[in-house]
This record gives structure tokens, C-alpha cells and sequence, in this order.
């Protein structure tokens, strides 16, 4: 009894492994989804060209030698396609982020007045404060006296 429940077990794991899916199968999915296999990264090796000055016999000669100065890994991103529940967060905080802008922008607007102005005020009050400077002054009062002296 003990026996037949082992290799029952055994046959119902093996069935289980070889049913299951593999990893290609999950790839191939996210591949027909939209997911792009890129390489991770880029190696670019810098390679350059000294040349070193030697004296042989009275004479100058250049040996020139190449150089690898430096190496830049440039890791490239790939795309994931993301899932509906992460859209769907995206979303909701992309509205929430333009509704929270539109309600500072109503807000001050709200004590932004803009009111018309009135010209004929301004006119009237740049006209009466030159006519009070006017009459103020010392040679306006002189040249009124001699008026009035005029007419008597």
C-alpha cells in the first residue's frame, strides 16, 4: 500500500513537470505581447594611436603604438509591456496629479480681479494735479499779480 501510494505520487509529479509550461513558452507569450529582446548592454572599446619617438644612429625615428584608452559599457532599455492593473494605476494617478493643477489654477483665479480703468478719471486728475503744481509755483503767482495789476 505504501509502495503503490510512492509511485503514485511519483507518476502524478511527473506529470505535473512534463505538463507544465517551459520557459520558452512564457517568452514566446510576452513576445507577442510586445516585449523586445535587446542586448543589456554595449561594449565600446576607445582605441588610439601614440607614436613614440626613439634615437637611433643620430636619427630620430617613431614607432607608433595603439592604445585602448578607456571602456564604456552603454546598457540599452528594453520594453515591458505593462500589465492592465498598472495601466489602470497610471491612469488614475495621471488624472489625479491634472485634477489636483486645474484646482490651483481655479483657486487663483478666483482673486485674480481684473478691472476696467477709467480714462476719464485719469485725464481728470492728471489735469487738476498740474494745475495745483501750477500754482504753486512762485513765477505763476508773480505773473498773476502783474495780470491783476493790468486790469485795475
Amino acid at each position: 500500500m505504501v509502495k503503490q501510494a510512492k509511485r503514485l505520487s511519483l507518476y502524478i509529479s511527473t506529470l505535473i513537470i512534463l505538463g507544465s509550461c517551459s520557459a520558452n513558452y512564457h517568452v514566446l507569450r510576452a513576445i507577442k505581447k510586445g516585449y523586445v529582446c535587446d542586448e543589456t548592454s554595449d561594449t565600446i572599446q576607445v582605441s588610439t594611436i601614440d607614436s613614440i619617438p626613439y634615437v637611433l644612429r643620430d636619427s630620430i625615428y617613431w614607432e607608433k603604438v595603439i592604445v585602448q584608452k578607456d571602456t564604456i559599457v552603454r546598457y540599452k532599455r528594453s520594453y515591458v509591456p505593462q500589465t492592465r492593473f498598472q495601466t489602470r494605476i497610471e491612469y488614475k494617478y495621471k488624472t489625479k496629479y491634472i485634477k489636483a493643477e486645474a484646482q490651483k489654477v481655479k483657486y487663483q483665479n478666483k482673486y485674480i480681479t481684473k478691472t476696467k480703468v477709467n480714462w476719464l478719471f485719469v485725464i481728470l486728475a492728471f489735469i487738476v494735479g498740474f494745475l495745483v503744481r501750477l500754482s504753486l509755483s512762485e513765477t505763476f503767482r508773480g505773473r498773476l499779480q502783474l495780470l491783476t495789476k493790468l486790469f485795475k
